[in-house]
């Protein structure tokens, strides 16, 4: 008789930390990602900045799990779940594999929304990928580079104007870091610009910075980044993204334009496809706006109660779309999986999802943060080194601590950064990989046309 197999899709915080709870199961695991690592997003401002490297925040999945025997890691894009016939499949440089399943752990995690206007990803990348980071970090310190060269002054102004669209926890941390590499870590670097005269605004439609947080931690937060000379625009929606710049509406209906070159998208996240895809062939189950699946207490959908969502995928009141979520909910769904292994669950008695709240963090500054734990609420440089040693705990693997902590040191206590390398592969890449993805998928869809047309003229 076969083990009990069990398939995870994703390897973040939810998938990772499932296929970890089950090492002594007696099940077959299969984790199925579309990276090969295990991505620690939180972090990934600082890559974007030149503080850590992609590999530290970073780590290879399958070297990460090696040792656990019962796992077998998967690359590849998880294209269709079948609900009624037990199978995922996924896709590989044109090479398709179908997985069956006993149990399923859904933890696809989400993507940047631009809110229905994709075209506005070509100029303001989001942060939620590795190829996010870096092509962030290239269009960051080209800019820099470009102001040198530039010897008209509305150019110069141009390319030494930022905007960070989105004033929660990512936007903050990113508007705050790029000051601070302006002037700090570039300063006397170069000879016809002066760095730390460089624009850094930070826009969001919302009234507040920080919204999750708080009025009280908002205020705290916003007259920091004020007092670095952040220009804080509240009630400001973009209305249009382009190579020179965007396009802002206020509250009165007024539209201005901010010549910018460098553009960060960190507003509003959509959840993975495959959630609209499993709700559809459940027995009633739905998403909500942002594509969530909302999901039963047990977090299952209905009909399948060994199909479980869990991550920034579920749609649970009060659970924020933060690791801890993903962490708690994939540690409730395998030791579900695990009785049911030894023949102990009950799906109609199961007891319900419960989230415990470990608070919430944001970093300013250097030696600044802002930190909510439960009905405490406090910041400065408590928050600051809490961030630091709660950040530490998350980071998988004894080598990317050591590795986080010696960059955060010369970072923090010095001025250099380690990771200050661009290239032009960083900043021109995307248009590249968009145009050969359409062109193969274009040429996939004329191939089908071909082969129809043939199957009709034969027939």
């Amino acid at each position: 008789m076969s083990r009990h197999r069990v398939v995870i899709i994703g390897s973040g915080f939810g998938g990772l930390n499932a296929a970890r709870s089950l090492k002594r199961a007696d099940v077959d695991i299969t984790l199925i990602s579309k990276t090969t690592t295990h991505l620690f997003q939180p972090l990934l401002y600082q890559v974007a900045t030149g503080i850590l490297s992609e590999g530290d925040v970073a780590p290879t999945t399958r070297l990460i799990l090696r040792k656990q025997k019962n796992v077998r890691v998967l690359w590849g894009e998880v294209s269709a779940i079948d609900l009624k016939a037990k199978t995922v499949t996924s896709h590989l440089m044109g090479m398709q594999t179908v997985t069956p399943y006993d149990s399923l752990i859904v933890a696809a995690g989400a993507q940047q929304s631009y809110f229905g206007h994709d075209e506005y990803a070509a100029f303001a990348p989001g942060m939620k990928s590795i190829d996010d980071a870096l092509e962030l970090r290239g269009r960051i310190l080209g800019a820099f580079e470009a102001a040198e060269v530039a010897t008209d002054p509305a150019e110069r102004k141009r390319r030494l104007t930022f905007v960070v669209v989105g004033a929660g926890p990512t936007g903050v941390e990113l508007a705050g870091e790029i000051v601070q590499l302006a002037e700090r870590t570039l300063a006397g670097a170069f000879r016809t610009i002066t760095p730390s005269e460089c624009r850094v605004i930070l826009l969001d439609a919302a009234s507040a910075v920080l919204p999750p947080m708080g009025e009280k931690l908002g205020l705290k937060a916003q007259r920091r980044l004020e007092k670095m000379d952040v220009e804080i625009q509240l009630n400001a929606m973009v209305t249009a993204v382009d190579y020179m710049g965007i396009t802002v509406k206020d509250n009165d209906g007024t539209e201005r334009r901010i010549e910018c070159a460098c553009k960060v998208w960190a507003a509003g996240v959509a959840a993975s496809p495959l959630g609209a895809m499993i709700a559809a062939q459940s027995d009633g189950t739905e998403t909500d706006r942002a594509g969530r699946v909302i999901v039963e207490p047990d977090l299952t959908v209905k009909g399948h109660p060994y199909v479980f969502v869990v991550g920034d995928l579920m749609s649970v009141p009060g659970v924020p779309g933060m690791a801890q979520g993903a962490i708690q909910g994939a540690h409730y769904a395998t030791t579900l999986i695990k009785q049911a292994v030894k023949g102990h669950d009950d799906p109609a008695n199961r007891k319900p999802f419960a989230y415990f709240d470990k608070g919430s963090m944001a970093l300013i500054s250097r030696y600044s943060a802002v930190a909510k734990v439960g009905k405490l609420e406090f910041g400065g440089f408590i928050a600051w080194l809490a961030w630091l040693l709660l950040h530490l705990l998350y980071l998988v693997g004894f080598r990317n601590r050591i590795a986080a902590m010696f960059s955060w040191g010369i970072s923090f206590l010095g001025r250099t950064r380690g990771q200050m390398a661009i290239t032009s592969q960083m900043m021109y890449a995307r248009p590249v990989v968009d145009w050969v993805e359409r062109q193969a998928q274009e040429g996939t869809l004329a191939a089908a046309e071909r082969i129809e047309a043939a199957e009709k003229q034969a027939g």
